[in-house]
């Protein structure tokens, strides 16, 4: 997009087309993951991405891109995302016995990284190689492996539920059912509330990446892999410290810490100009990310009941790519008016202000209860 347009409303526009199709439909994709088959679901969204990106790669190659195709593929992967995310997430406690969950969550955040560490290097070497569209192929050909060993699956025979003479409530009951779920469940309330106190604020850097590398770093799009790669890999490194600072801090500790790594970065990001102390921001803001997101992702699967856990896990999943629609949108806007400098200073500010209320929501008591 910045080689389309450089204006940063347009700029963060991409991660909005991104997070807000997740964000509108992940309760009702929720509610879907609980009533049909998972697996098949998963195989189906992951086809239709499969196909989404093979389109967006022949229209880069005929030189058709322009920024309303680019926002238009990018809203319809999102939507993928949407349905995706929550039978995705709801798998995770078939996968693994219940303690080892907070393991699982921390190395699928690895998985994770890794690729977002290796991908920008490997998606500029692909251009230099072979063209800009070609990335995209690449990116199509690689749902073939997830398609492929969601087939391999299967989910473990489930113990059979008690026999009920009450109806299977409908869709829209369900979907009720899942928003009334916060209400009487105190543990994820909490968790979706410090959610929104982080991501709110940690959307900021994701949205004005681009624009740091190119305005404050006064790199190009080299140097924005490069950004992006260094967060991947401080999000790897952080990972691997996780169970250790887990058993020091616990949950909410861990996620504080986060926090105030991730307004350390965006101080970072605001006040630097070398390309070398940007890369370092980075690193902790990957580390300082992987370890508050991992974090309330455990809160949340560890606050969700079995019966429900589509709908809740969608719940948590609005919450996050909420935050990164909305605050998208207004970081971008509020750093056309008062520049980029001033906008990360403010979030990294908020960030530590939140730290004061969420004292009131502790996350420890949300994953055991």
């Amino acid at each position: 997009m910045t080689t389309l347009s450089a204006a940063p409303s347009m700029v963060v526009l991409v991660q909005t087309a991104t997070a807000a199709p997740v964000f509108l439909l992940a309760l009702p994709a929720g509610t879907l993951a609980d009533r049909v088959d998972k697996r098949w679901l998963q195989i189906i969204t992951q086809t239709i991405m499969l196909v989404l990106a093979a389109l967006l790669g022949l229209v880069v190659l005929t030189g058709s891109a322009t920024p309303t195709l680019l926002l238009v593929f990018t809203f319809a992967m999102g939507c993928c995302t949407a349905v995706l995310s929550p039978a995705w997430q709801s798998i995770m406690p078939q996968l693994v016995p219940r303690p080892e969950l907070q393991s699982a969550v921390a190395l699928h955040a690895v998985g994770m990284n890794i690729s977002r560490a290796i991908g920008p290097a490997l998606g500029g070497l692909i251009i230099v190689a072979a063209g800009l569209a070609w990335p995209f192929f690449v990116n199509a050909a690689s749902f073939v492996a997830v398609i492929a060993a969601l087939l391999w699956w299967r989910a473990p025979q489930a113990a059979p539920a008690p026999a009920s003479t009450a109806p299977r409530p409908g869709f829209m009951a369900a979907l009720l059912q899942g928003l009334a779920l916060p209400r009487s469940h105190r543990a994820l309330q909490n968790t979706l509330w410090r959610s929104v106190m982080f991501y709110v604020f940690g959307s900021c850097y994701w949205a004005l990446l681009p624009l740091i590398a190119r305005v404050q770093l006064q790199g190009t799009a080299k140097l924005f892999g490069v950004l992006v790669g260094c967060i991947g890999a401080g999000a790897v490194l952080g990972a691997m410290l996780l169970p250790r600072l887990r058993q020091r801090l616990g949950l909410d500790g861990v996620v504080v810490a986060g926090t105030l790594g991730t307004a350390t970065a965006l101080a970072g990001y605001a006040l630097l100009r070398i390309p070398a102390l940007g890369m370092i921001a980075s690193l902790l803001a990957g580390a300082s990310w992987i370890a508050s997101l991992s974090s309330l992702n455990v809160a949340a699967q560890l606050a969700v009941p079995d019966w429900a856990r589509g709908r809740g896990m969608a719940l948590y999943t609005a919450v996050f790519y909420g935050c990164l629609a909305v605050g998208s949108i207004a970081w971008g806007q509020v750093a056309e008016h008062i520049g980029l400098t001033a906008t990360l200073l403010i979030a990294a500010a908020g960030a530590v202000l939140c730290l004061m209320p969420a004292r009131l929501l502790p996350l420890k008591a949300a994953a055991s209860t």
